[in-house]
């Protein structure tokens, strides 16, 4: 979400595959042909074969598939006619995908078609990139080394940089139209993830978070910050991070002219932060910092998985995704609801200018 090149702003958006025995394929096939207006400028980075797959499974009896035009190159989105289905073969071809079904296969795919975006994103050759989702078992199965999206793109952008990955911090944010919540770790287990709440770990996300929601916004956000424990500790009765780690951070983020504010009782500022009616800015802080996944996660997916979007802030590159999983157990049914990637494309196309 920072820095896109400007080579890169009439670019085309890359929405990658995702995992292929996952919703993915059906979500994109669904997203270009209900609506066009989101999918305008995008293309496919995936398999041909299985867009098509995708699409047929999609027909019905007076609603033909749409077709699926394969490119040859990343220019060539921009001269396919409405109602077809660009995609660029970046993998190699692959015919033994079960949908709903785990494989190193699937998860090779699934990772390729992100290392293939990710490079193009860092050359400035696509304005963003929307992933569908991909499974983390598959993925680790393919070999590849790294948890999740998130990982992947850190790797690929320190690579690109020629820095260590540490050099390349990361954090994710979940976003929807009523509340934004930015996360200290990502994903680890939560005894760990309790272990990563240090003052330089809380401090980083609050300038992360700052640098850029200052360019969404045009303003400095106001920052809320939740607190680890109940109560946000209570004085130290149910925890010390509080009073040890978060606080002190706090303080050094409004040093800087940070906008931060907390630490607050994580089960009430969610709520406060939570925009009325719909009405944007209308809640107490733009944005919430939570300590680890599920803390700031539940929040924003309560309020419906539907309209949650998934952004990378830190990366010298913009990526956004759905806020769910592959759905292993709908998958090939044509139930899946379009609408998350849907949201994920408009906020890329928000983010890059496009």
């Amino acid at each position: 979400m920072t820095g896109q090149a400007s080579s890169a702003l009439n670019a085309p958006i890359a929405i990658t595959l995702g995992d292929p025995a996952g919703i993915g394929p059906e979500i994109i096939a669904k997203a270009f042909r209900e609506q066009p207006d989101a999918t305008r400028g995008a293309f496919v980075a995936g398999d041909v074969a299985t867009m098509r797959l995708a699409s047929q499974a999609l027909a019905q009896p007076g609603r033909p598939a749409w077709p699926v035009a394969e490119i040859g190159q990343i220019a060539e989105a921009a001269a396919v006619p409405p109602g077809c289905i660009p995609v660029l073969q970046v993998v190699a071809p692959t015919d033994s995908i079960v949908p709903g079904r785990i494989s190193a296969e699937a998860g090779r795919v699934a990772g390729e078609c992100v290392v293939w975006a990710a490079r193009a994103a860092l050359k400035g050759d696509i304005a963003a990139i929307v992933t569908a989702p991909l499974h983390k078992e598959a993925l680790a199965a393919a070999g590849f080394p790294y948890p999740g999206h998130t990982e992947l793109l850190q790797a690929e952008a320190a690579a690109h940089a020629g820095i260590a990955l540490d050099g390349m911090p990361v954090r994710m944010m979940l976003a929807n139209d009523e509340l934004r919540t930015v996360l200290v770790s990502i994903h680890m287990s939560l005894r760990d993830a309790i272990a990563a709440v240090s003052f330089a770990g809380v401090l980083e996300t609050l300038r992360i978070t700052h640098r850029a929601l200052h360019r969404v916004l045009g303003r400095a956000p106001r920052i809320g910050v939740a607190g680890l424990n109940p109560h946000a500790g209570e004085g130290g009765l149910f925890g010390s991070e509080e009073r040890d780690i978060i606080a002190p951070a706090i303080e050094a983020a409004r040093a800087e002219g940070i906008d931060a504010d907390g630490p607050h009782a994580p089960d009430t500022v969610f709520m406060r932060a939570r925009d009325k009616a719909g009405v944007p800015g209308s809640g107490e802080f733009d944005v919430v910092i939570a300590m680890y996944h599920d803390q700031g996660l539940i929040p924003v997916k309560y309020l419906g998985v539907e309209k949650g979007v998934n952004v990378t802030l830190g990366l010298p590159l913009v990526r956004t995704s759905p806020d769910h999983g592959t759905a292993f157990d709908i998958a090939g049914t044509g139930r899946a609801d379009a609408s998350s990637l849907v949201e994920a494309l408009r906020m890329a196309r928000k983010l890059s200018g496009r």
